[in-house]
Parts: C-alpha cells; sequence; structure tokens
C-alpha cells in the first residue's frame, strides 16, 4: 500500500525544539561517554571483566562449555552473543573471545581453545569458523555461584532474557588477569599478577584491614606477566606505583638458555665450538609480538646501527628461543646486551592505571589497599547473598519435610481422606493445619515412599537442615564468623593456584637493575688493527693489520700524489687530524674506507678550510697529551680527550698571530721531562716541559724568541737519556747528544747553534 503524508511523523514548527546548539551537542556526548566508560572501556572492580567478557562467558555457561564437555564452534559462541546479550559487531565480540583464550595475553585463560587463536609472533587468529572453543576452570572459578542467589540479574537488550551483572566468584580475576581500556577521557591498564600471591595478600586485610601497604608488597611482589621476564624497577618504585594506583614497571627480556635445577641460567651465553659464543633470548616483555621484534633487530644490524652483532635467528618451537650471534667472540656480552635494551623492545614499560568501576559504577583510581578492601567487602556481600539463598532453600524444605512427617503420623487418616473426599487437599489443610504446598507435596508423593525407612529419613533431613541453618544465621549475623569463612575459601582456593601448581608458578622475577652506564662508542665496534694512510693530496684510507713502516713505501697512489702521513691504530679510535689554521678534526677508523683503492678525500669527512694544510694525523687516546706550537714560536700542551671535535666543522684549539700556522703537533710519551725547540734561524734551545702550560685552547706562551724567521720544530724526550736525530740517507742509523747542557736555558730564550751533525733541514725526525 502506498504511503501517504498521514503516516509521516509530525514535523514544522510546532514540533520543534529550540535549544543552544553546543548544550545539545554536550548532553548527547556525555551519554556517549558514560556510556563509553561504564558499559565498554574500564573492568569493573568485583570480577574484572568488562561487558563484552562478562556476556561471553554467561552465553558459554548457557551453552554447557564446561571444561569435561566438549568444544564447539566459535561461530556458534559469537552468535548466541551477539543474538542475545550484546548487540554489537561480530569481529568484536570474536576478538574479545581470542583474547580471552591466549595463553600470551592472560596470565589465567578464561577460554579453552582448539585451533589457531593467534600466537606470540603477532598473527592473528583464525575465523570462527574454524576455531572451537569451551570454558576453562578459572572461568568456573570465576561464575561459581550464579544460581545460588549471589548476584543480581537484569533483563537483556532485548527484554527476551537476562544476564547477570556481576560475576561472584572467589577468583581475584581482576589483579590476576589485568585489564586495558581507553574511554572517554580516561584509560585504564592493569598488568596480570600472580594469583596466590593476590590471595596472600587479601588475608592480611581479612586479619588486619588496617594493615600497610608494606604488609601487602611483602605478597604481592610485582605484576606476574604470562609471558615472563625480569622486572628490573627499584622496591620503592613498585611500592610508589601500588600505593597512588598510577606508575610502570620496566620489563626486560630473559637471556637464558633454560633451568638447571629448577634456577634459571641468567647469562643467556652459549658457547660454541672454537671459542666462539652466542646469546639466547628465552622470554620476552609481555605485550611485544616476537615477529616484531627479531624484525627490529634485524633492522638495526642492516642499517649498522648496532655492528657488534652479526645475525639473529628464531629457533623457536612450543618455547622461545632467539639467538644472537655477536661479530666476534671479543664482544662483550653485557654491553651487547645493554645495547639491545636501549635500541629496541626487549626492554619495555609497562604502564600501570588501575582505574576502575567500583561497586556502584563510578570510575575510580584506586592503590593496591583500595582495591583489595573494596573486593573482600564484595565477597563479603557474596557471601551473605549465598548464605541467606540457603537459608530460604532450607526453609522450603523444612517445610515440606514437616508436612511429609504429619502424613508419616496420620497416614491411616490421610489416605482414608484421599479415598473418600471429592477434593482431599482442602479437607486435609483444615484438619491437619497444613500448608497448601505441604498439602500439594502430600497429594504428589509416590507410594512407594510410605515405608518407614522414608520416615526416618525424613527426621535426619530434618535434623541436618535445621542446624546447617542455624549455623547459616549465624553467619548473616556475625561479620566475624564472615571473614572466618571467607577467609577458609579464600585458603581452599589459593591450594588450586598456589606457587607449587604449573598454572601459579611465578613466572616473572624481579631483579632490580644496575644504574644505566655509559656505553663508550669503541664498545660498539669490532676492535682490529689497521694502518691509517693519508696522502699530500688528502685522500684518506684504512689498510687491514698492523703495516710494518719499512713497507710504506709500497703504498700506491693516484697519480702525482704520494704519502703524507701513516699510523697504527684500531677500528676503534678517533684520530685528530690537526690543520695549519689551528682547527682540529676528528674522523673514526671504523668509518675509513678500505685499503684495496685509493681511497676517498678527507675533505668529505670533515670541513677543512681549503686554504689550510694537514700537519698531523694522531690516534686520540684518553690519557694522552700534545705539543702544539706555531711558526711564531708559541705553543702550548693540549689533552687529547679535549680537543676531540663532535662535529664536521671540527674544533678551534689553537689561536694564530696573522700569518703564522700550526706548525708542530707531537705526541707526548709519559715519560718525556724536556721540550727541544729549533728555529728557522738554526737556534737550539732545551728547557723543562713543565715550563709549558697545559691548556685547553688558546695561543700558549712563547717557546723560543727570534729576530727574524719562525720556528721550525720542536719535540720533546728524556733529558738524561740525550737529544737523538736521524742520520739521514737510507743507512736509517739516529745520533745522540747526551750532552746538552750548553743549550738548557729557561723558555723563551734566543738559543745557540745545535750540535755537530744536526740536520741541515731543521727537523728532529
Amino acid at each position: 500500500m502506498a504511503s501517504t503524508t498521514d503516516d509521516l511523523p509530525p514535523s514544522g514548527p510546532d514540533h520543534s525544539i529550540d535549544t543552544p546548539f553546543d548544550s545539545a551537542l554536550s548532553e548527547r556526548y556525555l551519554v556517549y561517554a558514560l556510556s563509553t566508560i561504564t558499559a565498554r572501556s574500564l573492568p569493573d572492580l568485583r570480577d574484572g571483566l568488562k561487558p563484552v567478557h562478562r556476556r561471553l562467558l554467561w552465553a558459554m555457561r548457557a551453552m554447557r562449555l564446561d571444561p569435561s564437555q566438549g568444544y564447539k564452534k566459535s561461530a556458534r559462541v559469537v552468535g548466541d552473543v551477539i543474538g542475545k546479550f550484546h548487540p554489537h559487531g561480530d569481529t568484536a565480540v570474536y576478538d574479545a573471545m581470542v583474547r580471552l583464550a591466549q595463553d600470551f595475553s592472560l596470565r589465567y585463560p578464561l577460554v579453552d581453545g582448539q585451533g589457531n587463536f593467534g600466537n606470540i609472533d603477532g598473527d592473528n587468529a583464525a575465523a570462527y569458523r574454524y576455531t572451537e572453543a569451551r570454558l576453562t576452570r578459572v572461568a568456573i572459578d570465576l561464575m561459581q555461584g550464579l544460581d545460588e542467589g549471589t548476584v543480581d540479574f537484569r533483563p537483556t537488550y532485548n527484554g527476551e532474557d537476562e544476564e547477570p551483572e556481576i560475576m561472584p566468584g572467589l577468583f581475584p580475576n581482576l589483579l590476576a588477569n589485568g585489564a586495558s581500556g581507553i574511554a572517554v577521557g580516561m584509560a585504564t591498564n592493569i598488568p596480570p599478577h600472580n594469583a596466590a600471591e593476590v590471595i596472600d595478600a587479601a588475608l592480611v586485610l581479612i586479619e588486619n584491614p588496617k594493615a600497610e601497604l608494606t604488609d601487602l608488597l611483602e605478597h604481592v611482589k610485582g605484576p606476574d606477566f604470562p609471558t615472563g621476564g625480569i622486572i628490573v624497577d627499584s622496591p620503592e618504585t613498585i611500592a610508589y606505583a601500588y600505593e597512588t594506583g598510577r606508575g610502570g614497571f620496566r620489563v626486560r627480556a630473559r637471556f637464558s638458555t633454560g633451568k638447571l635445577e629448577g634456577v634459571w641460567e641468567e647469562t643467556g651465553i652459549e658457547k660454541q665450538a672454537g671459542g666462539t659464543w652466542q646469546l639466547v633470548i628465552s622470554e620476552i616483555p609481555y605485550g611485544v609480538a616476537k615477529g616484531k621484534l627479531i624484525e627490529q633487530i634485524a633492522q638495526l644490524i642492516a642499517d649498522k646501527k648496532l655492528p657488534i652483532l652479526e645475525d639473529v635467528r628464531d629457533e623457536s618451537a612450543e618455547d622461545i628461543r632467539i639467538v644472537l650471534v655477536p661479530k666476534s667472540r671479543n664482544v662483550d656480552p653485557d654491553v651487547l646486551k645493554e645495547s639491545l635494551y636501549r635500541l629496541t623492545e626487549l626492554e619495555s614499560r609497562f604502564a600501570l592505571n588501575l582505574n576502575v568501576l567500583d561497586a556502584t559504577r563510578t570510575p575510580k583510581v584506586m592503590g593496591l589497599h583500595q582495591l583489595l578492601t573494596e573486593w573482600l567487602q564484595h565477597q563479603i556481600i557474596v557471601l551473605v547473598r549465598r548464605a541467606k539463598h540457603r537459608i530460604a532453600k532450607i526453609d522450603d524444605r523444612l517445610e515440606l519435610v514437616a508436612g511429609y512427617l504429619i502424613a508419616f503420623l496420620n497416614l491411616d487418616r490421610i489416605i482414608e481422606i484421599i479415598r473418600t473426599e471429592d477434593e482431599p487437599k482442602p479437607v486435609m489443610m483444615a484438619e491437619f493445619m497444613l500448608t497448601d504446598r505441604q498439602a500439594e507435596a502430600i497429594l504428589n508423593m509416590r507410594l512407594r515412599s510410605l515405608r518407614r525407612l522414608e520416615e526416618m529419613e525424613l527426621k535426619r533431613e530434618q535434623d541436618d537442615l535445621s542446624a546447617e541453618r542455624d549455623e547459616l544465621v549465624k553467619l548473616v549475623e556475625s561479620p566475624a564468623r564472615q571473614r572466618t569463612r571467607l577467609r577458609k575459601d579464600l585458603e581452599k582456593l589459593r591450594a588450586v593456584y598456589g606457587p607449587e601448581t604449573a598454572l601459579g608458578a611465578r613466572r616473572t622475577t624481579l631483579a632490580e637493575a644496575a644504574p644505566a652506564r655509559d656505553i663508550p662508542l669503541d664498545a660498539m665496534i669490532e676492535k682490529e688493527p689497521v694502518t691509517v694512510i693519508l696522502s699530500k693530496r688528502g685522500w684518506i684510507r684504512a689498510q687491514r693489520g698492523h703495516v710494518a713502516a719499512d713497507q710504506w713505501g709500497e703504498f700506491k697512489f693516484k697519480e702525482g700524489d704520494e704519502l703524507a702521513f701513516a699510523t697504527h691504530a684500531q677500528t676503534t679510535d678517533k684520530l685528530l687530524v690537526a690543520a695549519s689554521d689551528g682547527r682540529f678534526y676528528t674522523v673514526g677508523a671504523d668509518k675509513l674506507p678500505g685499503g684495496r683503492g685509493f681511497g676517498e678525500p678527507l675533505r668529505l669527512m670533515v670541513d677543512i678550510d681549503p686554504e689550510a694544510r694537514i700537519v698531523a694525523l694522531i690516534p686520540a687516546s684518553a690519557e694522552g697529551r700534545l705539543l702544539l706550537a706555531s711558526s711564531s714560536g708559541h705553543g702550548f700542551i693540549a689533552q687529547m680527550s679535549e680537543v676531540i671535535a663532535e662535529t664536521r666543522k671540527g674544533r678551534n684549539v689553537v689561536n694564530l698571530k696573522p700569518k703564522a700556522q700550526l706548525s708542530v703537533v707531537r705526541p707526548i710519551p709519559a715519560a718525556h721531562d724536556s721540550v727541544a725547540v729549533i728555529g728557522e734561524n738554526r737556534k737550539l734551545v732545551v728547557f723543562p716541559l713543565a715550563e709549558v702550560p697545559v691548556m685547553a685552547r688558546g695561543q700558549g706562551v712563547m717557546l723560543q724568541k727570534y729576530r727574524d724567521g719562525g720556528l721550525s720544530d720542536a719535540t720533546t724526550f728524556v733529558f738524561a737519556e740525550g737529544l737523538s736525530w736521524a742520520m739521514g740517507g737510507d743507512t736509517g742509523r739516529t745520533r745522540t747528544e747526551t750532552d746538552l747542557g750548553p743549550w738548557r736555558v729557561a723558555r723563551s730564550a734566543s738559543g745557540r747553534m745545535p750540535p755537530t751533525g744536526f740536520p741541515r733541514n731543521n727537523r728532529f725526525d
């Protein structure tokens, strides 16, 4: 039938609501926000569940998916949940169900899955048509008491069924399995804990409700993640997090090759043939996907950001086994571990935010003490409601048993009434003062129940029920009895999840880490000997090994080029390059090109002034010193550690007078005690090294005075051993002058002619 305008909803100005846009929007957004907070994202502290999880467990219970029963398709479970209880998308419901079944996500899984429910590598679960599921023992413990009047039920979204508002079980699911969620304006993040430890802390509060947090932390050591790992925070940090309900925990992977006599072998070093070794990771931090972690480490190797690591292999089967192969056996294992902690998710931080819904459905951030206190209050309420429910059941049964006993005592008259009366029920009620239920029960009795033995059993049942009722009444009326009963129930539960059981044994250990240490850059480089070669045109390269000095003449260079400097170094060394303009530059020996070709221009690595010439190439040492002298005759001593440059632009070390240049850069051996300086005027002076100041930057002091010309060369030596110089030619001989008294003067003197035979080029080497 065609629609008409009469079928349309009313419209027009008479049916409009005139309200400010911002207030209308805020009211609607507030409704959405409250719904998100209370019905989607935050768990209830009483059972640690969100509505979707609670409805999943309730639906599976209704389907009789007990641990003793067979599995059923996950599609059936998801269909029941979204059709009866949770009108949301099937993907969201199935994802929630998958997480409840993952033993690497939940410390105590609530769903027993069969099929592909994902893995720790980060792979997704199979579609719900392929997987099957049933409840675990933990889920049964969490729902224990649903049929005993312990909690209220509410209608489902369509009013066709009922669902529990909360799960009444004694299992401490909130802390045992943790929770995470993001609501509007707030979030929650609770790590998993060891159930036995949580129960022990609860027992402390039962005995002493005013117990201090320190008393609770004697039992709750910290989170107990399903994937194990090591918590490396200090006890003070952990205590503060549990006191305020906010904080975090640093979790590291476990380097281990397994357990030896029940104790973890914590070094993780596996010895190999030939003295080599490899590191083995057996546990990774909670929430880190193994596949992503291995890709992260492999990328570091590919990008050469971790040069001391050669390879990473995944040899995992049922247990995690990630193998790390160092570059060489000389690599420090501790340095490799520290580097991996800094650069990868082998160390991660799990934030703690104990934001939960309390018994009034109000979101609140709680500390450990308050959370356990309110959880125990809920368990007391459950205990009392169970007792009252049982008392009501006993009263109902006692009413019937009393009626049965009246029937046995007046059996002949009862039979007569039944045989003779058309309506025996009102007659029996009037004659024997029976209730309607008692009379109905007598009329429904079987003839076989009229034997003598049945009467005796009824009297025994009446006595037992009366005694049980008396105890339950005392329990309801006595808070002390309630605490005693709750303690006994918790102790029974602890026996099931105790540390001696396979499920209850603690997986995450606590070991406070030492303060973070600075890893020297050379620790990240494989140490190898090299010979660094720098040509006069500024081409630099590194030849493997220490080439003997008498073979340096065999080095090949481009046409028109020749050797300027050559020095022995290690790949871990920093090379100091001094320019004639007084600036120092630093180049890592490991960054130099190999010695097969002609190398690369040094000016591509550092920004040396085109007008400046290179005057020295020296490997830096931490305690090394340099004698620096300019052509104007000024000089000083500099520590090598203070002239290392951090950037390409170098560091200005020597301040020069106009037209002067940096002429001398010489390492000073520790034993040297004197300085020899010779000028272009061929005058030599010798004076104590102590007269030269140590500076980080500057012009220095006058080493030798000149009327004409400037400084030609300077060196340091041991005065008692004399001054030596090369004889020249191919003989390789040297000459030593031990009597230096005529040349020993105060610093900044003019000096006198050098000893006979001193080189004409005025150079000491």
